[in-house]
């Protein structure tokens, strides 16, 4: 079974979409394509049948998905022993990082990895966080950036730093939004992620359910900028980061809440079994230079 296949098998799978997944592991439409046609070929079975727009999994793809899953995770393992055993320390790594990047700091552990290591090239992946996690799952990304708790028992977390985020809205709204209690600000036009797993929906959650209230959802987005763009159109509010809502309100285009605020932890993870391969070392050393004091943390399934 050729893994790189198998690989698409598994986005198309999760994606739910032939194009979303094409775009995830940066391949033509027309390849994600083929890979699917021949591992059903191989396994001479239908995988996926269409359901409206999406692609939805048969019976046995859904009993494969699991053993790809498992199988992809060894082959990372493998190798990860090859490199351990060899002492090999060149390669590339692929890594998961957020649109988001200066949080992170990633751009400076990448030259304090190419400073150090200079047979290692990075391949850095824009992703949201629990797009990260899948790829760490099956091997797609070495080494991920992951928004939000540690709750995967089968990764090794580092943590970076917390990201404050806050409340806004137009300016237009602004004696409103600064008056406003917790329930009349859940009462107002919002701005909510498509997404429901992704860190800033887990965040509204946190600051309103708890409270009881519930969101006066008007749209939806699945990027933050276009987020922005529509909250600066006077569409309605957002949850942002608190250097995004700083710069809004010195150019006089955003109110912000006083009393809505929060914050939420940046990781570095990867798998726990390849804690001993040379590449993720090696990676590590970089990352300890730009965060001194970086050690694991402990995942809190418990939290899901």
């Amino acid at each position: 079974m050729d893994l790189v296949q198998l690989r698409t098998f598994v986005a198309v799978a999760e994606e739910q979409h032939l194009t979303r997944a094409a775009e995830r592991l940066h391949i033509s439409l027309s390849a994600a394509s083929a890979h699917v046609r021949s591992v059903e070929e191989r396994l001479d079975t239908i995988l996926f049948v269409r359901a409206n727009r999406n692609l939805e999994l048969t019976r046995a793809g859904h009993l494969l998905l699991g053993k790809a899953k498992i199988l992809l995770n060894e082959a990372a393992l493998f190798t990860s022993f090859g490199r351990e055993i060899c002492g090999k320390l060149e390669g590339r790594l692929v890594v998961g990082s957020s649109s988001e990047p200066a949080s992170s700091r990633i751009a400076e552990v990448v030259r304090a990895l190419r400073d150090k290591y200079p047979l290692i090239s990075a391949d850095l992946r824009a992703r949201p966080s629990s797009g990260t996690r899948q790829g760490l799952k099956i091997g797609e990304i070495d080494i991920g950036l992951i928004l939000g708790r540690p709750l995967d028992a089968g990764f090794t977390y580092y943590e970076l730093t917390n990201v404050a985020f806050r409340v806004a809205g137009p300016v237009a709204w602004k004696e409103q939004i600064e008056g406003a209690s917790w329930a009349e600000l859940a009462a107002l036009p919002w701005l909510t992620h498509s997404d429901s797993s992704m860190a800033y929906s887990v965040m509204l959650r946190q600051l309103f359910d708890a409270r009881g209230l519930e969101l006066n959802s008007v749209a939806r987005f699945d990027n933050a900028a276009v987020g922005r763009a529509l909250l600066e159109a006077g569409v309605g509010m957002m949850l942002m980061r608190e250097e995004h809502a700083s710069q809004g309100l010195q150019q006089g285009i955003l109110a912000v809440s006083p009393i809505a605020h929060t914050r939420f932890p940046i990781y570095m993870a990867h798998v726990a079994g390849r804690r001993n391969d040379p590449l993720i070392r090696a990676f590590l050393e970089a990352a300890a230079e730009v965060w001194p004091g970086l050690s694991p943390t402990a995942a809190h399934p418990e939290l899901l």
